[in-house]
């Protein structure tokens, strides 16, 4: 198992439950048109040597509770933390300033996705793809509002760069999380294939379609859509990320205009 997406908690990210309402408090305040809401704890972009090893910290933790031989050599940095057309997500309480969670996004905008190096992607799967990997939280329920603020701070940066799809390896259970988010399936339905890169461990492929997201999310009354698109939580900083600089060529006009959102105040994600 080394590049594919790893989570190594098993609550789920569809709970209606997930951000329960007295550690979630709402501030009252609107933000462009949306209610705004407090973590107990930040997520942002690590942008230096120390906030790695913070991310490294709670990562190795993480998998030493599932994966103890393989988590051996986690407390040291991987090539992909430093990718430069990825980032380092990391989560800390407020409460001491501990590390809580991380997770690795990585982009195809200056090479392939990690897991190209195990299977070839269908034709209809193109375009700028992100991966999540190396996702790991705290023990126990607090781990459970912080792989929610992950993945909607994975979702902000799919729509902050304009990224098109979402792709996905993941180990049962875990895969049923994602198809409760609406991934689909890449290859046959619910289909596990080995992937050489992970020591050919069976994984799911699975993606996203980032710009009908939040209809589709809408549509389905999904128990996270007001969490992911409604609710704005000031928490959540991406200020750091650095931007990908697509070339204008490939930029569409949806997502000009969804970035133009953003930056605006108008959408839901934002840099500040």
């Amino acid at each position: 198992m080394t590049e594919t997406t790893q989570e190594v908690q098993t609550t789920d990210l569809t709970s209606p439950s997930v951000m329960p309402a007295a550690q979630a408090t709402q501030s009252g305040k609107i933000t462009a048109g949306r209610r705004a809401a407090r973590l107990p704890f930040t997520v942002r972009v690590v942008a230096d040597d120390e906030a790695l090893e913070r991310a490294l910290r709670v990562r190795q933790t993480a998998y030493l509770r599932h994966v103890p031989e393989f988590a051996r050599t986690m407390d040291q940095p991987e090539p992909y933390d430093r990718d430069p057309g990825g980032l380092v997500l990391l989560a800390e309480a407020k409460l001491d300033g501990s590390p809580v969670g991380t997770m690795r996004i990585q982009t195809n905008r200056f090479r392939q996705l990690a897991i190209e190096q195990s299977v070839e992607l269908p034709q209809w799967l193109s375009g700028r793809m992100v991966g999540a990997t190396r996702l790991g939280v705290e023990a126990g329920e607090p781990g459970r509002m912080v792989k929610t603020a992950l993945f909607k701070a994975f979702y902000l940066y799919c729509m902050l760069e304009g990224l098109e799809w979402m792709v996905i390896a993941a180990r049962t259970p875990l895969d049923r999380q994602y198809a409760a988010l609406l991934f689909r399936d890449v290859y046959g339905d619910k289909e596990f294939i080995p992937l050489a890169h992970a020591a050919n461990i069976p994984h799911r492929i699975m993606a996203f379609e980032v710009d009908t997201a939040e209809r589709r999310w809408r549509e389905a009354r999904h128990p996270l859509h007001d969490f992911m698109v409604v609710t704005h939580h000031p928490d959540i900083d991406l200020r750091a990320a650095p931007a990908l600089n697509w070339p204008e060529a490939t930029d569409t006009l949806q997502n000009k205009q969804a970035r133009a959102d953003i930056h605006s105040g108008s959408g839901n994600a934002a840099r500040y």
